[in-house]
């Protein structure tokens, strides 16, 4: 399976756990600081609109603040929308592959690693194919985009205990392998389901 067909997989089954939350639900708070479940769902769908060109002309419109143009751009989505709306907008989505530069593998990581923001705040967690989670692994532990996750897991072991999979020299850290991917992005609540003499290290870490 390429790395596009992995996204399109992962963006359906996440359209289908969308449309089956509750709609109190979409209100509660994602694992993203100050992004609720809404916000979250409206900035992946916003991204799914964002050419090159057309990043680079909102990010200047932000006066070159990812953060503030991340902002602008769910609120434009979700603005008015019901979550059925949001839900329905997101599957209609699936198949788009205009997205803003970068290397591929990022907007796969970035459809796990915001459905988990969603699910692991809510629950229950959500299942994905093995093949999918080691691509995200892979990319994350040499990447330093936007997250800093190559220089998160500097000095630090991680293991997998679910998959063939680790990365690392220096205290272990062992755990599910989407637990991993979430913690090496700077996801706290993550290290709750990871043991080992290293997860104190990330704990301490931004």
């Amino acid at each position: 399976m390429d790395t596009w067909q992995m996204i399109r997989a992962e963006r359906e089954s996440l359209a289908a756990d969308l449309a089956a939350l509750a709609e109190d639900s979409w209100d509660k708070d994602s694992l993203c600081t100050g992004w609720s479940v809404r916000d979250v769902v409206g900035h992946m769908i916003a991204t799914t609109y964002l050419s090159p060109a057309r990043f680079f002309g909102k990010l200047i419109g932000s006066g070159f603040s990812f953060t503030t143009m991340s902002d602008k751009q769910h609120r434009a989505v979700t603005a008015g929308k019901t979550p059925k709306e949001l839900a329905e907008l997101f599957r209609s989505r699936v198949d788009t592959r205009s997205v803003p530069p970068g290397p591929t593998t990022s907007w796969l990581g970035e459809t796990v690693i915001h459905g988990e923001d969603v699910f692991r705040a809510l629950g229950p967690y959500r299942d994905h194919p093995t093949e999918h989670l080691v691509a995200v692994a892979d990319f994350y532990k040499n990447s330093n985009m936007i997250v800093h996750a190559k220089q998160r897991i500097t000095g630090l072991t991680l293991r997998a205990t679910d998959a063939d999979w680790s990365t690392g020299t220096g205290p272990e850290v062992n755990g599910p392998l989407v637990a991993l991917i979430m913690a090496m992005t700077g996801r706290k609540p993550a290290l709750d389901d990871l043991t080992g003499d290293g997860v104190a290290t990330l704990r301490e870490r931004p």
